[in-house]
């Protein structure tokens, strides 16, 4: 898809500062095109003053559209628009036909960009607006798109001094008040007087100071803050937000001027109440959900505690190991919901996990094999929480597997956990330099509840395969030792 970005430096010779405003023009037309019923088109004269390229389009959201066809990308040469080739020489607004015929706009418009000391772009405005349509609102609405046209044409729209001071800002649809040069209201849409309404303005708007009405319901005590006060007062662009008790609403403002003159401004508000009603639902929701797995990691914590007392307590060695293997078991799914308990969003940085579940089993380990190193040499990265537990679960039992199992109860050893992630897979060994686990010599030991344990998470709950190979032994003066590699190979977006 062709970019304006690309059109502007393929085809034209406009520097850099020109190609930054118009990509700024781009970002702020939306609310000429509302309020002039129009579609426009974005033309950029080409580098050798043959013609025009069309680099962006844009349609109204409060009316029809009269340009159904995707303009972008098309060449016209010079002579074929000839309101292009006039606005491109003048600083002036240039209209296809009279606009005071039957009391209507002009059908067509072209509208200079000025920028630095050239036109650096013209707006081709296209409306079909009928006299059954114009009304009071309408009325407004083409009174402010023509102050914009004119301020474009000068260069003082849009303004890259803005203040801002809030969020998404709101449309001309959600609300439009229009201020004198004094900063009184002259004319409020109905949308902008329920969310007026709404935020507890209850007194006479017309001819009231928008700074005055706005800063009597602002909910934080102590002077109205700076930015908030210009911008309701017309005098500075940029956006804001105000709250009472009640409602939220957030304003833009943007100051007009003719000539460099301040004439009035344009007020837009929007009535956000239910939208931050909804976002302090969430985050209500996020604490609760934090505070849930808190507590559930308190839980399985404090059911560990309680298996690790009741094997102290056993004296039948296979009822004390099998009590100790569900007390890790407990403890791996423990370290998830922790891991849970930090975040805002069902996606966990595993690499913490591992880490947890590496320390969980040195410290389930001590005493019973000799010196053992377990040991992370990569990174897992981010995963879904309905990946992560699963996968510590079998990760546990592999590494504890690894340590009792494939290591020299003397001699300790080496236990290496690492990671591989591409092409929408992700890959775990885990690998020790111990004595081996044969399951050819000793196939009993596949039928481990550990190993059905791995088995069944990997396959059945993730969608992955597990394999357990035995390493060769090392070439003669390399030592005879052998190891055991167990492999997870299992899906994971990303």
């Amino acid at each position: 898809m062709v970019s304006l970005t690309s059109l502007a430096s393929e085809r034209t010779d406009l520097s850099p500062e020109a190609r930054n405003h118009i990509q700024m023009l781009v970002g702020e037309w939306t609310l000429l095109a509302d309020l002039a019923f129009a579609d426009l088109v974005l033309w950029l004269p080409t580098w050798n003053d043959g013609g025009f390229i069309a680099a962006a389009q844009i349609r109204p959201t409060t009316g029809r559209t009269t340009l159904p066809q995707d303009m972008v990308g098309t060449y016209a040469p010079r002579g074929r628009e000839p309101l292009l080739d006039r606005a491109l020489a003048g600083r002036a607004v240039v209209a296809g036909r009279d606009p005071a015929i039957d009391g209507l706009p002009a059908t067509r418009e072209a509208i200079p960009v000025w920028h630095g000391e050239r036109v650096v772009a013209v707006i081709a405005r296209h409306s079909d607006l009928s006299r059954a349509s114009i009304g009071r609102l309408e009325e407004v609405y083409l009174e402010a798109a023509d102050d914009l046209a004119a301020m474009i044409a000068e260069g003082s729209f849009p303004d890259s001094g803005s203040v801002s001071i809030a969020g998404s800002p709101p449309r001309a649809g959600d609300g439009l008040v229009r201020l004198d040069d004094r900063g009184l209201v002259t004319f409020a849409s109905p949308n902008a007087l329920s969310a007026l309404h709404r935020i507890g303005v209850t007194t006479e708007i017309i001819g009231a100071s928008m700074r005055s009405l706005v800063a009597r319901f602002v909910r934080r005590p102590g002077p109205v803050d700076e930015g908030l006060a210009l911008v309701t007062s017309g005098r500075a662009a940029g956006y804001a937000e105000v709250e009472s008790a009640n409602a939220s609403a957030t304003i833009r403002g943007i100051p007009l001027r003719h000539d460099g003159r301040h004439v009035g401004a344009l007020i837009l508000l929007r009535d956000v109440t239910d939208l931050r009603s909804r976002e302090r639902d969430l985050l209500t929701k996020d604490a609760t959900i934090r505070e849930i797995h808190h507590r559930v990691k308190n839980n399985l914590q404090t059911v560990a505690a309680l298996l690790r007392l009741q094997a102290r307590r056993v004296d039948v060695p296979e009822a004390r190991e099998a009590l100790e293997e569900a007390q890790r078991r407990v403890a791996a799914i423990a370290v998830v919901h922790e891991s849970m308990s930090y975040s805002l969003d069902q996606d966990v940085d595993f690499d913490q996990i591992a880490d947890r579940v590496v320390l969980l089993v040195r410290e389930m380990s001590a005493g019973v094999v000799g010196q053992v190193d377990v040991r992370r040499t990569s990174s897992f990265g981010v995963l879904p929480a309905q990946v992560a537990t699963p996968l510590a679960m079998a990760l546990t039992e592999l590494l504890q597997n690894a340590v009792e199992h494939g290591l020299t109860p003397a001699g300790g050893g080496v236990v290496t956990l690492t990671a591989r992630r591409g092409d929408g897979r992700l890959v775990v060994d885990v690998e020790d330099d111990g004595v081996g686990l044969d399951l050819n010599s000793h196939p009993e030991r596949a039928g481990r509840l550990g190993l059905q344990i791995v088995r069944t998470l990997v396959v059945d709950d993730l969608g992955g395969s597990f394999e357990i190979d035995v390493r060769e032994p090392g070439e003669p003066g390399e030592g005879a030792v052998r190891g055991t590699r167990a492999r997870l190979d299992i899906p994971v977006a990303g």
